[in-house]
């Protein structure tokens, strides 16, 4: 889970909006290279701080840093990032804390230790956002990075605590406005520009071909595979919270008989002239079932809207692809006879 040691620093509420995220070369590379890394060697998730500042309604990222993964010097992760904040202040470099990253992979992002770190990065930092970054998809090509907030509806929902159906439904929250989207824009100076511009110069032609492979079978399928285990998991919560309504039905039955029996005994002590029957405590004769959460089953639809929105994009490239090969194809065999 992403490291929350983060001092408390709120802006004035007139200026908490943040339209868009700026970013500089250098944090996306790093973030770049910390994700592939963590990803070749051992498939752990990649997380780090973001570093910068706001300037009016502009989120500028300017450096990061890695989160320990290892606490080999005896240090726990709050003195490590205050460590490496301070070290970064004495070269001059900004060292104000404006969220974290982490990596991805095909938009498995959404779970519960991510939304627990953004809320207490959100109310802690008020200007803080997550910074999310696939690794998958960006190594056949399609950068993907993108920065996350908490919705207001989301972080009420945290406050209280409470994720039952009548809670959420009073709040109006549900997985399509758990968070909402913040557009990166990414800012190079002139020099870095004219760099990039040489270095793709330098770039042999047939290299560029691999963007055009047709090998899509193995992908697409690996995303099918999981996007049918979040839809049997969701079927599982489906089956749990079915249930429990079954056991608050049939005890909803139960109960009324009991007060159709107790209603009939007072009528007949009543036409004896009887005292009627002590009331008693339904409660206690009949103890509310627990109420299943349903916020796990929120974050699972929301893994299945985005695992289908990637098939879906993923599809429609594979589809262009093959149109632009056919057409290629058609072309090379024109120019072989003429």
């Amino acid at each position: 889970m992403a490291g929350r040691s983060t001092v408390s620093r709120r802006i004035p509420e007139s200026d908490s909006t943040i339209a868009y995220v700026q970013t500089d070369g250098l944090a996306v590379m790093k973030i770049v290279k910390h994700c592939h890394e963590e990803s070749a060697n051992n498939m752990d998730v990649a997380q780090g701080a973001l570093l910068g500042l706001v300037v009016e309604n502009r989120l500028e990222i300017t450096n990061c840093f890695a989160f320990q993964k290892h606490n080999d010097d005896g240090m726990d992760e709050e003195e490590y990032q205050l460590a490496m904040m301070r070290r970064l202040r004495r070269v001059n470099v900004d060292h104000f804390h404006v969220g974290w990253y982490q990596s991805a992979d095909v938009g498995n992002f959404l779970s519960l230790p991510l939304l627990e770190s953004q809320y207490h990065y959100q109310t802690s930092i008020e200007e803080s956002v997550v910074v999310i970054y696939d690794t998958q998809k960006s190594a056949r090509g399609f950068l993907t990075l993108k920065a996350y907030r908490l919705t207001a509806q989301a972080i009420e929902m945290y406050k209280e605590g409470e994720f039952t159906p009548e809670a959420l439904l009073k709040l109006k929250v549900g997985y399509e406005n758990l968070f909402i989207e913040i557009p990166i824009v990414i800012k190079n100076s002139a020099l870095t520009n004219i760099m990039m511009s040489e270095l793709c110069d330098m770039v042999p032609e047939e290299d560029g071909t691999r963007f055009l492979d047709l090998g899509t079978a193995s992908v697409l399928e690996g995303q099918l595979r999981v996007l049918m285990d979040r839809v049997d998991e969701l079927n599982q919560e489906a089956i749990k919270f079915n249930r429990y309504q079954q056991l608050v039905n049939r005890q909803q039955q139960d109960k009324h008989r009991y007060l159709q029996k107790r209603a009939q005994e007072n009528a007949s002590r009543a036409a004896k002239d009887e005292p009627a029957l002590p009331e008693e405590d339904l409660n206690k004769l009949f103890r509310p079932h627990p109420v299943p959460p349903r916020l796990n089953p929120m974050i699972v639809a929301g893994q299945i809207s985005t695992y289908s929105q990637h098939i879906s994009q993923f599809c429609s490239q594979s589809l262009a692809k093959l149109y632009i090969t056919q057409a290629l194809q058609g072309a090379k065999e024109s120019k072989a006879n003429p």
